[in-house]
């Protein structure tokens, strides 16, 4: 018995289960996967402490949220619904027709009745019927029209750069996101630098403090230490306050909300072995694959269309046409009406003889036009390949600096130390343990912003020569 009443339960519940995800279909709530951004985002909304994120998984939140992808993403389904629509036009069309008349005033008509003489009367006579009912179908259709068949090959050009325009909005966000979680690397490299100067100003004014009261330090070196904390402090605010806003910019870029409590992952020296590049590569740059200028190309391939479809405006067009009409008259409506049909069909020859000179002159306009992108392509390809050449030439100043870089901050470290231990043995001044100190904050920042630079200009050469596909997955 128990064991009936469990299989009774199992099934009412699969039952019931499946029901309610029928009811979820009908309401279009089909239950889906969460994808990893999503899940990344509900993380970030729940946890108290910021949630840190690294560049893929800010890349893949920008592609589910940032609006520019969504934007491009819905005009190719445009693109596509209007390509739908073009080709439409080689199917027949078909139209329903009707039309109801009602005779107001009809026509007279004399006759004289009797031998003609003086006393016969005239009588007039009303003729026609005063309803009139007419329905029928047409049909038309396109036989020979080459400037259709152009036109369809137009709008599948019209396709493709709508798909590409989407890969250059995806390039771009993915380029933005990159240099908006750069930067706030660089802002928390630079917060840790100024963090650094003011614990150091900290601890010397409490050393030289104690000192002070002991009778065991000037009342200058005491009131040096002292500024030295007050300017440390706005330093470190602005530099607070610069990582908050590139937070806040890379949040943007990647489309979620700026309340959301994230953080960025690692440091810029993460990123130093990618200064080992190869720059013999970028001798000759491909930017075949740019989308500046694949979409250039796409605008001309759409133009030379264009001026082959106006040269066509001379060919003759066949069509095919059809139609049945039904006709009843009838003085009194109620009464059963009685139909007569008529039907024909055919087809249309249309042949262009002369329009005002306008043929001739559009022709002239779409080459023209043609011939506008085409330099315009030339010139684009001339200045990305002198901005190519600037990052490269960026990249390579930052590779022979990078080592310097590193060399400067050893050196600023050790100076730094063996001037901290002088100054405690009284054998160094507080402006020589100061002058250290803005050497070593200046020589770590140098080398934090040739990485930065370094990558930056990386990620705008990747974007020229769509050498990025993190976006695809």
């Amino acid at each position: 018995m128990k064991k009936s009443l469990i299989g009774f339960a199992i099934i009412a519940a699969t039952v019931f289960s499946q029901f309610d995800a029928a009811a979820q279909f009908r309401n279009g709530k089909v239950p889906q996967e969460k994808t990893e951004a999503q899940q990344l985002m509900e993380e970030a909304e729940a946890a108290e402490a910021p949630l840190a994120i690294t560049l893929e998984q800010a890349l893949k939140i920008a592609l589910s949220e940032n609006v520019a992808v969504k934007i491009a993403d819905k005009e190719i389904q445009r693109s596509e619904y209007a390509k739908k629509g073009t080709y439409s036009s080689l199917y027949p069309q078909l139209s329903g027709t009707g039309s109801y008349q009602r005779t107001l005033i009809k026509n007279d008509i004399r006759a004289m009745m009797g031998d003609g003489g003086f006393s016969d009367m005239m009588k007039d006579t009303k003729i026609g019927n005063s309803n009139t009912f007419n329905v029928g179908a047409a049909l038309s259709m396109p036989v020979i029209n080459p400037q259709l068949w152009k036109s369809l090959k137009i709008s599948d050009i019209s396709v493709e750069t709508a798909v590409e325009k989407a890969r250059s909005s995806k390039l771009d966000m993915v380029n933005q996101v990159k240099q908006a979680y750069y930067s706030s690397l660089l802002a928390k490299e630079a917060l840790d630098v100024y963090q650094t100067v003011y614990d150091n100003a900290v601890a010397n004014y409490e050393k030289i403090e104690l000192k002070y009261k002991a009778q065991k330090a000037s009342e200058l070196e005491y009131l040096r230490a002292k500024t030295n904390v007050s300017n440390a402090i706005p330093n470190l605010y602005d530099a607070e306050n610069s990582v908050f806003l590139a937070l806040w910019q890379l949040k943007a870029v990647m489309g979620v909300d700026l309340d959301m409590n994230i953080d960025t992952v690692g440091e810029l020296n993460d990123y130093a072995e990618t200064l080992f590049y190869d720059l013999t590569q970028t001798d000759s740059l491909d930017l075949s694959g740019n989308s500046s200028l694949r979409q250039l190309d796409l605008q001309a391939n759409v133009l030379e269309q264009t001026w082959k479809l106006q040269k066509l405006a001379y060919a003759p067009t066949v069509s095919l046409m059809a139609n049945i009409t039904y006709s009843s008259v009838a003085n009194d409506p109620i009464k059963k009406l009685s139909w007569f049909p008529y039907s024909y069909a055919g087809l249309t020859l249309q042949i262009p003889i002369f329009s005002g000179f306008k043929r001739m002159n559009d022709v002239r306009q779409a080459k023209n036009q043609y011939e506008q992108v085409q330099l315009t392509r030339q010139d684009t390809e001339r200045q990305l390949r002198i901005a190519a050449q600037n990052y490269v030439n960026t990249m390579a100043s930052c590779m022979k600096s990078y080592y310097s870089s590193l060399d400067a901050v050893q050196s600023a470290e050790k100076s730094f130390e063996i001037m901290n231990r002088s100054y405690e043995l009284g054998r160094a001044t507080l402006t020589d343990l100061n002058d250290a100190t803005v050497v070593l904050v200046q020589s770590r920042l140098v080398q934090s912003q040739v990485v930065y630079n370094f990558i930056v200009a990386k990620a705008n050469l990747e974007k020229m020569i769509s050498n990025d596909f993190l976006y695809e997955e």
